[in-house]
């Protein structure tokens, strides 16, 4: 049997502010589909060189709707070239780091639809730096 990843599919209340954020590390819009007759549009979101493999696909309902509890779930891990910068580059952007990365390895950040995401440092972890080694946590990922 052959099984092959396609997508995580999330909810989003404000489409345009999600892209956004995503575009802060790099994940880019590969496609968009607008539905009428079912009044949602679905965009697919990859990182380059990516595209078919590892995307996310944010759902719009186009009749505003609340997505807590249940339509949610644990988070999306992307790695990155530099934890550090990339964290810098986010927080420079307003997104607060719910969980920075002390460790040189890891951090975590929402969407701002309360999607948990994972950073993960490509190859070895980074030796610890400041301010980031300090830092407390800022909220629960």
């Amino acid at each position: 049997m052959t099984i092959e990843y396609l997508h995580s599919m999330i909810r989003v209340r404000d489409l345009d502010a999600t892209i956004a954020f995503f575009r802060l590390f790099g994940v880019e819009e590969v496609r968009r589909f607008d539905v009428e007759k079912g009044r949602f549009t679905l965009v697919f979101l990859a990182a380059p060189g990516q595209e078919g493999v590892a995307e996310v696909e944010l759902t719009y309902n186009w009749d505003m709707q609340d997505y807590d509890g249940g339509r949610n779930f644990g988070h999306l891990a992307y790695r990155v070239d530099n934890i550090y910068e990339t964290c810098q580059k986010l927080m420079d952007a307003g997104v607060t780091i719910n969980r920075p990365p002390r460790d040189g390895h890891m951090a975590f950040v929402r969407t701002p639809d309360n999607i948990s995401i994972e950073l993960l440092q490509r190859g070895e972890h980074l030796p610890p730096q400041e301010p980031w080694a300090s830092m407390e946590n800022s909220g629960s990922w």
